[in-house]
């Protein structure tokens, strides 16, 4: 949710992510994915990694990048 000082785009946010919640360190209206590079507005972010520290656009996005660190996923029996 952006307010009435911030611009069309606003600012990006920092964020500490946590266990089911995050804390803004930052002021601001969006994150970056990770993965994509997409602008994600905080009030639609739901996919973070608490271990890497870093925001997705979507489930599909966090799979991605979970295979990209742990490549052996792929070979599931």
């Amino acid at each position: 949710m952006m307010n009435r000082f911030e611009g069309p785009g606003g600012k990006e946010a920092r964020i500490r992510y946590l266990d089911g919640d995050f804390q803004v360190t930052s002021p601001g209206s969006f994150v970056r994915c990770a993965v994509t590079g997409e602008n994600i507005p905080l009030d639609e972010l739901k996919y973070w990694s608490v271990a890497r520290q870093e925001p997705y656009v979507n489930a599909a996005a966090s799979l991605r990048r979970e295979i990209e660190v742990h490549p052996e996923l792929r070979k599931r029996s």
